[in-house]
């Protein structure tokens, strides 16, 4: 199967990039994705001519490749409503200052955009960051015009950086998530038809976020076969417990009290040899990202484990009818 394997680099922003680029070969990987906020530069990429060539020179090093970076953090200050949580995203002379953040991370989107184009990548993924998000649950009473309001507000605030993706021929790959505008089916469909389903967006698809949601993921990618601009290998495991509820129960993550959590590749309830079956008839070639969350198990253990069994369940779909050697001439 053409699709690489390949680590998104997030979680791993504690290692610098030859040291992760010499773990992820040793783990199997054919590639990273590389964050924004850990281990690709945008500053750099754009205003030190020796940057890009000394990244790609690292991953050249260990035969890594790298098709997508992503920028969570930034875009998630764009749409955002400021509390004190996305000063961890922002430069820290931003601290406490909503209007300054989101300007910069305006500018940072674009210019992001910008550095993919000249690292020589076409898919950029990333969070959207949501006004409306604390409004989810109806009460005290979420009206139809405060819903479309937040719609329009993204629309107003990405369709500026979009235009810069277009010039750069870069596509913005949205991954459906708590917390962003679009988070489940509906609101993916209701995103998309508020940018008239203007190609530039897509998704990065990340079935985890809908399984504990209650969402299909395999029906998912059916209904958005066209728009899946990259993908997220990440699982979740339900939990029979009668005390906690799907909204986490303010249990942190790695809790056995808690009804879902993150779990490596293989270890939860997500249908993936579904899911590889629609991306197959979807088309899909571009990578299969592990993204590891796992707080129940080591992380190098679980990374290459899940390295393991993507590659094991990354098949190709069939070229012939397995019934077609019934036929009678």
């Amino acid at each position: 199967m053409g699709r690489l394997v390949t680590l998104a680099s997030g979680q791993f922003g504690d290692l610098a990039l030859e040291d992760l680029c010499i773990l992820a070969k040793k783990m199997g990987y054919d590639g990273l994705e590389l964050a924004t906020h850990a281990h690709f530069d945008v500053g750099k990429a754009l205003h030190d001519e020796s940057y890009i060539p000394s990244v790609k020179a690292v991953l050249a090093k260990h035969g890594l490749q790298c098709q997508a970076v992503s920028a969570h953090l930034t875009g998630q200050c764009v749409g955002d409503l400021w509390d004190e949580r996305l000063d961890n995203f922002a430069p820290s002379k931003l601290a406490g200052k909503p209007d300054e953040i989101r300007a910069w991370a305006i500018q940072e989107m674009k210019d992001t955009a910008r550095a993919a184009q000249k690292f020589g990548v076409s898919v950029v993924n990333g969070f959207t960051g949501s006004p409306i998000w604390a409004r989810w649950y109806s009460y005290p009473q979420t009206s139809e015009e405060m819903i479309e309001a937040g719609f329009q507000l993204i629309y107003d605030l990405w369709t500026p950086i979009f235009d810069v993706f277009d010039e750069c021929g870069i596509r913005f790959a949205l991954e459906v998530h708590p917390s962003e505008i679009a988070f489940d089916y509906y609101t993916a469909k209701r995103l998309l038809e508020k940018f008239k389903n203007r190609p530039t967006l897509g998704f990065n698809y990340d079935p985890s976020h809908l399984v504990w949601q209650g969402v299909n993921e395999v029906v998912f990618v059916r209904e958005f076969a066209d728009r899946i601009y990259h993908v997220h290998m990440k699982d979740v495991k339900l939990f029979r417990n009668e005390l906690a509820g799907i909204l986490g129960s303010f249990l942190p993550f790695g809790d056995t009290r808690r009804a879902w959590n993150f779990v490596s590749v293989g270890h939860g309830d997500t249908d993936f040899d579904g899911i590889i079956r629609e991306l197959n008839q979807a088309g899909y070639t571009g990578p299969l990202s592990v993204e590891w969350e796992d707080s129940g198990m080591d992380r190098e253990f679980g990374a290459a484990e899940s390295c393991a069994y993507v590659k094991k369940i990354n098949f190709s779909a069939s070229d012939i009818a397995f019934d077609s050697a019934l036929t009678k001439n």
